[in-house]
């Protein structure tokens, strides 16, 4: 099994559906991860090992996810240079608005990429951790540039059939 290159972090299993869409992001591209529930509340000891261990385990991203209070983006980016990417999960009365402000509101020095709430989120993290990893990965950025244009030319498909209606 290859090194993970990306880490897919969560505070609780409940979080695990909407970072679905991040594995298969990245296992569709060919990109190894691990994944893992710790909570910045539950487990910090945890959380700080993990955070402070990433970069000499080989990680090159991490993709946190959170909802509530959102602490666990912030706590990994106060802890490590890799980059962070937040993804807020959409939960209690504020459907994750409050997550998402929580990441988008960090301090100076301590930056977290905020990425939509929920599974739009999570594709999206996954898709800006392989244009990080892609900087010096030839091959990869390939796979990205094959993807993109998969994409474009499926709305132009749609665009066609739509014409012919």
């Amino acid at each position: 099994m290859k090194q993970p290159l990306v880490a897919i972090l969560m505070g609780s299993d409940t979080d695990y559906q909407t970072l679905q869409p991040a594995e298969e992001m990245l296992r569709s591209l060919g990109i190894s991860f691990e994944t893992s529930v710790l909570s910045a509340h539950r487990t910090p000891d945890e959380v700080i090992e993990f955070a402070r261990s990433a970069q000499s385990r080989g990680l090159r991203v991490i993709i946190a996810a959170a909802g509530g209070a959102a602490a666990l983006p912030g706590v990994v980016a106060a802890l490590t240079l890799l980059p962070v990417l937040g993804v807020p999960i959409a939960s209690g009365t504020l459907l994750g608005l409050d997550s998402l402000l929580s990441m988008v509101q960090m301090p100076t020095g301590v930056p977290v990429a905020t990425f939509a709430i929920g599974t739009a989120g999570a594709s999206n993290a996954a898709l800006f951790a392989a244009r990080i990893l892609a900087l010096e990965d030839a091959a990869l950025r390939a796979r990205l540039e094959t993807q993109r244009k998969e994409r474009a030319s499926r709305v132009l498909q749609a665009n066609e059939r739509l014409r012919k209606l």
